[in-house]
């Protein structure tokens, strides 16, 4: 695994969005570069994964991308690969990228599975107890009970000197949704002051949530591609 980064910005503050439940961190991610017009300066290369990518609008989309956003100093890695088997060595990336750049925090976007259909709430969870009376005042929930997995999961038992803070927006679907980051934006706008023009948010998170699927449905299929030529080689 390697991290490639073109630029290091000082003092950064480092959001990341994993596919989850929803792909809800991946669908906040991706509208958060598109609405910060945040450039691309990096990515993870992880080799120990198959070969494949996706190519969207002509380009090359990079499973794992570090993108940056002067304005508001924020880093952004956006990912469309699933981390199934390689948490912990993503988590030590980010790490890395935090060491490299002296982040100031890393924000991790998750969703989270609700019991209720009828609601969708906001929680978040930090031992920095300022950034916990921010997030209460932008009107998130601390969340007190749950299981938290996955790339955001090695985070909070790996990190020791960079603090950790996870949004969560409820999802009661395993399929993309786009409602639930939706929430997830409103929520890092209200407390981070991001400028987001919230009328056309969840349209644009809608057209997120088909772009990624496209996006995720010519993976699989590259993937699928790959084993199959394996199979040929030994069979």
């Amino acid at each position: 695994m390697e991290v490639i980064l073109r630029q290091k910005p000082k003092n950064p503050t480092i959001i990341q969005g994993f596919p989850g439940i929803g792909l809800v961190g991946t669908i906040a991610t991706e509208f958060l570069l598109e609405h910060l017009q945040a450039e691309q300066i990096g990515r993870v290369n992880v080799e120990e994964m198959p070969a494949a990518v996706a190519i969207h609008g002509g380009k090359v989309v990079d499973p794992f991308g570090i993108f940056y956003n002067k304005k508001h100093n924020l880093m952004v890695v956006h990912a469309i690969t699933p981390s199934h088997g390689f948490e912990w060595q993503l988590a030590d990336a980010l790490l890395d990228i935090a060491k490299q750049t002296s982040a100031q925090e890393i924000i991790c976007l998750e969703g989270v599975a609700g019991s209720n259909p009828e609601v969708s709430g906001t929680y978040f969870y930090t031992k920095d107890k300022q950034e916990a009376e921010r997030l209460k005042k932008a009107g998130l929930v601390p969340m007190t009970e749950g299981i938290i997995i996955g790339v955001t999961g090695g985070l909070l038992l790996k990190a020791k000197d960079i603090p950790i803070t996870c949004i969560f927006s409820e999802t009661h679907t395993n399929l993309p949704d786009s409602k639930a980051a939706a929430g997830i934006i409103k929520a890092l706008d209200a407390a981070m002051d991001l400028e987001v023009n919230e009328a056309p948010l969840l349209k644009q998170a809608e057209m997120f949530e088909a772009k990624l699927q496209q996006i995720l449905k010519k993976g699989a299929e590259a993937a699928e591609l790959s084993d199959k030529k394996k199979m040929s080689y030994v069979g």
